[in-house]
């Protein structure tokens, strides 16, 4: 009787040991063709606590983020949540799959609010790569430079802007060095 077990890694993840998978976090230069389009799941709906904090931390006292009473004299029924919320949930969910091994982000350029955002609307990203080239002062790394999306529930387009960040040329040595 035969009981050789074949071990085969799931798609995203990679052998450590016998019957042991750890999951691959960011990618490497050759993963990143310009064309390339990758949808990051999960999506992530925007909270109460992430707006307040968010004003918190930043000190933002602009009443169209507070004070409802404000809204209402605008036409509005409830505040909008601050950009730097949209924008920190949108690329977030980017890094995982793409960025998750960077060294440095370099580059947020033409970013663009299209929609606005409110508490309980759920925002999913879009990463397309625009290039991607070996860095030539750190041979060891790439330069990728993408154009990131993010929608709501409704598909409709809330924010856009690119992002350029170094990825490590060889992941699986940066994974193996660093025990990711």
């Amino acid at each position: 009787m035969n009981t050789t077990t074949v071990s085969t890694a799931p798609q995203g993840y990679r052998e450590v040991g016998e019957g042991r998978f750890r999951e691959n976090v960011g990618a490497t230069l050759a993963d990143f063709p310009a064309g390339r389009i990758i949808e990051h799941r999960p999506a992530r709906t925007v909270t109460e606590t992430d707006h307040v904090l968010n004003l918190a931390l930043t000190g933002n006292v602009a009443p169209i983020h507070s004070d409802i009473q404000f809204c209402a004299h605008l036409g509005k029924d409830r505040v909008l949540v601050c950009a730097m919320v949209t924008l920190g949930i949108v690329m977030g969910a980017s890094v995982r799959s793409t960025s998750g091994l960077t060294t440095a982000n370099l580059a947020i350029d033409e970013l663009r609010l299209e929609h606005p955002v409110f508490v309980g609307d759920t925002l999913a990203a879009q990463t397309e790569i625009i290039a991607a080239r070996q860095s030539q002062s750190r041979p060891e790394h790439g330069i990728v430079t993408c154009k990131i999306s993010g929608f709501n529930q409704d598909s409709t387009r809330v924010i856009v802007f690119q992002r350029t960040f170094l990825v490590p040329a060889d992941a699986l040595s940066v994974r193996e060095t660093t025990n990711y």
